[in-house]
């Protein structure tokens, strides 16, 4: 490449005079750069900008890239994070399951230890049992009948008393007689005769007394009016005269102690209250118990004069009800028990 000023170059100037070195160091002129110099000097500058710019996408791509793989490792770290609490969590479930497990097992133990301890006592009982008709001095055989008889006494005496039923009792009895009966031993003499006493004094009895008294107390019950209207005046004595007589069957003159209920809502009242009454008393006669049955029957007897004015049928009722009191509810038997203790006191001897 040419240059485009083809003039020579100017003549050096003349020299000054002396001076100094430090003076003329200072007046000395700067070099000049060449011009190519400068073209040289700004492709360096670019040059260094591209490196440098180069660089810093260098560097940025490099951070980019680190932290893409930061947060693939903290992902991968908590998706590791949680497949371990899922298997903890599995774990800890499988922990419980063993645990329920294992305390079902141990119940399971207990309930066929106790079973086993259960057929143990049993296997004792039995063997006692055998062991003891198997012994000469109780004769097995005999032992076993007059534990049966005792059974069936103990039925039939229970039947009697709190059911009242006398045909069951009755036959059980026969039934304990018939028992006792295959037994030749002496010593069953005393027994015997106490069964027979017995047999003979429920045999002698014609019902159950409960029974009867419900009989009548229903019968009673039957017989009052359901009406509870206003009674109908009663008529004059034949020996009055004959005003009273006329005047009777209009008016009617009564003591300032009747207790009589005039009114249709007290004597419904009344009637009802009289009702109850008559229902505890059967209550009582079921329960089998004479002075709730007593009581029952005096508190309707209070209640009869509220329904009726005095006169024979007042008075024929009141008596009906003093009879119903009379009545006992329990079966009046001494005898009842005696052979189940002479069998009792037989076998302590």
């Amino acid at each position: 490449m040419t240059d485009p000023d083809p003039s020579p170059p100017p003549a050096p100037p003349a020299p000054a005079p002396a001076a100094s070195a430090p003076a003329a160091a200072a007046a000395a002129p700067a070099p000049v750069a060449p011009p190519g110099a400068a073209q040289r000097g700004g492709r360096a500058g670019w040059w260094i900008a591209i490196a440098i710019v180069a660089l810093g996408g260098g560097l940025w791509y490099l951070d980019h890239r680190r932290d893409a793989a930061a947060r693939v490792a903290e992902i991968e770290a908590d998706q590791r994070l949680r497949a371990t609490e899922s298997r903890l969590d599995g774990l800890r479930r499988d922990v419980r399951g063993h645990g329920q497990r294992l305390q079902q097992a141990d119940a399971t133990n207990r309930v066929l230890r106790d079973e086993l301890l259960g057929l143990g006592q049993r296997a004792a009982l039995l063997e006692q049992q055998v062991t003891r008709l198997a012994d000469a001095d109780r004769k097995g055989a005999q032992a076993l009948r007059l534990d049966e008889t005792e059974l069936l006494l103990t039925l039939g005496e229970q039947r009697l008393r709190l059911a009242g039923d006398l045909d069951g009792a009755r036959h059980a009895y026969a039934l304990a007689a018939d028992v006792l009966d295959g037994i030749d031993t002496p010593g069953t003499l005393n027994a015997k005769q106490a069964l027979a006493q017995e047999r003979a004094a429920l045999a002698a009895l014609d019902g159950d007394p409960a029974r009867r008294a419900m009989v009548q107390l229903d019968a009673f019950a039957r017989a009052l009016p359901d009406d509870p209207a206003t009674p109908a005046l009663a008529p004059a004595a034949g020996g009055a005269p004959w005003w009273e007589r006329v005047l009777a069957t209009l008016v009617q003159v009564r003591h300032d102690d009747a207790q009589v209920a005039l009114s249709a809502e007290d004597r419904t009242a009344a009637r009802t209250a009289l009702e109850l009454e008559l229902a505890l008393a059967r209550s009582a006669i079921d329960r089998r118990d004479p002075a709730g049955y007593r009581a029952a029957l005096g508190r309707a007897d209070a209640w009869l004069p509220r329904l009726w004015p005095p006169s024979p049928t007042l008075d024929a009722r009141r008596a009906a009800l003093k009879r119903l009191q009379a009545l006992p509810l329990t079966l009046d038997l001494p005898t009842l028990g005696s052979t189940r203790q002479v069998l009792r006191a037989q076998r302590g001897g």
